[in-house]
């Protein structure tokens, strides 16, 4: 074990609620809180029971308990540990945190639990992470998501490659103790074989970022076109509440307007935008560079147009400056004949019609949003990295091997190899946690809530 203190913090969210929940975990939990529990002797029960009782400050009772008892290293930190479910006054549970204090706890540090969890040997860095991923969650595929890497999942895979290459940089090493006899213990056809190997598992994790980062952030999509194309119309049509201003005036967004929407699981960040023109007004031009600034950061764009006012030249113009892929939704349908229809879709084929003021054909344009997602969408049970700092490490394991290659193909002594292979088994363990620093840990586990 790293600390010899115990630790003490509410594990449930902070406000009046019917039941609070106190977690307590080091060496010394099962006498602390057994002086102030008045029921059995916590010190002579078994792990994994839960026993009724009165927490007590000497003879005054604060409140009737349930604990649950997890004797190490058969707990989530790998120590002794007592959860202390009370009602949720937060008066009572202030009162059993001081009574744990004054018995000689301390209160945990954001993420203590949890990073006593990982230095115990309990999970790995990766895994770890996940746990904040997995509290943070808040749509299916990001639960999913998480719940996959704290089983371990991802850091199977991680320890696998790292495995692989452990076993080559060890014969290259062998090779440098032996410098002066020119041996060669590793076969450089077999080393070139394993990292394209690696490779094939390496660059689909790399690739999955960018799918992970929709997962766990959300699909930033932007509503961009004309002003008076409907727009603000169509935001609160698909939120189904006035969160936007609709006026006959255009020009009226003149900053942009962004809510949340889950549809299948997914959630898309919907942002209202200026609408697309030439202004001289100052307060609107800023507005449109905003939108363009939207635009490019975006992953998904709905461009809306008066199918009544814009002519086929325009949206040419429009999409041709667009660099995510976008949904061409004409609005104000019932403005239309079926002529002009067939015009437009002659050039666009997958127009989406709608009326926004109507409410007309909302529900398939939520289908066609969660289709253009789930085109790139991951398949089920797949690993996907969503976390910034595992991407960066994989990209930097990949450059590593990259250069590996590059020395094999000029015949590079084996010192230049064996450093590149260093380099990727060093970035593969800052992922898993075999190689940590103590700021590095300080800045994960300080984004942790205190009772995880």
């Amino acid at each position: 074990m790293f600390n010899q203190d115990t630790i003490c913090a509410l594990a449930t969210a902070q406000g009046i609620g019917a039941i609070g929940v106190i977690r307590v975990s080091g060496p010394e939990t099962f006498p602390i809180v057994n002086r102030i529990f008045k029921g059995k002797n916590l010190e002579k029960q078994l792990s994994h029971t839960i026993h009724f009782g009165t927490i007590r400050d000497n003879q005054t009772i604060i409140d009737e308990v349930l604990v649950s008892l997890f004797k190490a290293p058969s707990s989530y930190t790998r120590e002794d540990t007592i959860e202390i479910s009370c009602h949720g006054s937060d008066f009572i549970i202030q009162k059993i945190l001081k009574l744990i204090l004054r018995e000689g706890a301390r209160l945990a540090n954001p993420g203590e639990f949890t990073q006593r969890a990982f230095l115990n040997g309990q999970l790995d860095l990766a895994q770890a992470e996940a746990v904040a991923d997995l509290i943070a969650s808040d749509s299916e595929a990001s639960h999913q998501t998480a719940i996959n890497q704290i089983r371990g999942g991802f850091s199977k895979q991680i320890a696998q490659l790292r495995e692989a290459l452990i076993h080559f940089a060890s014969l290259i090493e062998l090779e440098l103790d032996f410098g002066e006899e020119e041996v060669e213990f590793a076969d450089r056809d077999d080393l070139r074989q394993l990292i394209f190997k690696i490779q094939q598992v390496l660059i689909p994790l790399i690739d999955s970022f960018e799918m992970g980062n929709v997962i766990k952030n959300g699909v930033p999509t932007v509503i961009a076109g004309k002003p008076n194309a409907g727009k603000s119309t169509l935001l609160n049509r698909l939120l189904n509440e006035e969160k936007a201003i609709v006026s006959d005036i255009a020009g009226t967004t003149r900053d942009v307007i962004e809510d949340e929407l889950f549809i299948e699981g997914i959630r898309f960040r919907l942002i209202d935008t200026a609408g697309l023109r030439k202004t001289t007004d100052t307060i609107e031009a800023i507005g449109v560079e905003r939108t363009l600034q939207q635009m490019d950061k975006a992953s998904l764009i709905v461009y809306l147009f008066d199918a009544s006012e814009i002519q086929l030249t325009e949206i040419a113009q429009q999409i041709t400056e667009f660099n995510a892929p976008y949904i061409l939704v004409g609005n104000k349908v019932d403005k239309l004949s079926a002529t002009q229809k067939a015009e437009f879709e002659a050039t666009y084929p997958d127009i989406l019609w709608i009326s926004a003021s109507e409410n007309k054909n909302i529900d398939t344009l939520k289908d066609t949003l969660v289709r253009k997602v789930k085109t790139r969408e991951i398949k089920s049970g797949d690993t996907v990295v969503t976390n910034l700092r595992h991407y960066q490490h994989l990209l930097q394991t990949n450059g590593a091997l990259e250069n590996v290659l590059e020395g094999l193909a000029q015949s590079v002594t084996g010192d230049f190899l064996a450093q590149d292979i260093r380099f990727a088994l060093h970035h593969l363990g800052e992922i898993t946690g075999q190689i940590t620093t103590d700021d590095l840990l300080a800045n994960i586990f300080s984004k942790f809530c205190i009772g995880k």
